[in-house]
């Protein structure tokens, strides 16, 4: 198995990862709605433009795969520490 320092630069690479593509996401909602917030992207189905917006739910799209990711690997990562 993969030892604790591959583990974290996984995890620290995929939340770096995560951390561009929200950003990502925010510039692109920005470019529809100015003044979105960062927890405005949370939440886009408060904004009809962003509902309809077919770039900015491909970038939502992208990262909620990362969050996948993330989660699907801490997963694994717990289960083999258990076994």
């Amino acid at each position: 198995m993969a030892s604790e320092e591959v583990w974290d630069r996984i995890e620290n690479l995929l939340i770096e990862i995560a951390e561009l593509q929200q950003r990502k996401l925010l510039r692109c909602g920005r470019e529809v709605i100015p003044n979105l917030t960062t927890d405005d992207v949370l939440q886009p189905n408060d904004f009809l433009e962003l509902e309809q917006h077919p770039v900015f739910r491909y970038e939502e799209g992208l990262l909620a795969g990362v969050h996948t990711v993330q989660m699907a690997l801490r997963a694994f990562r717990n289960e083999s520490v258990h076994d």
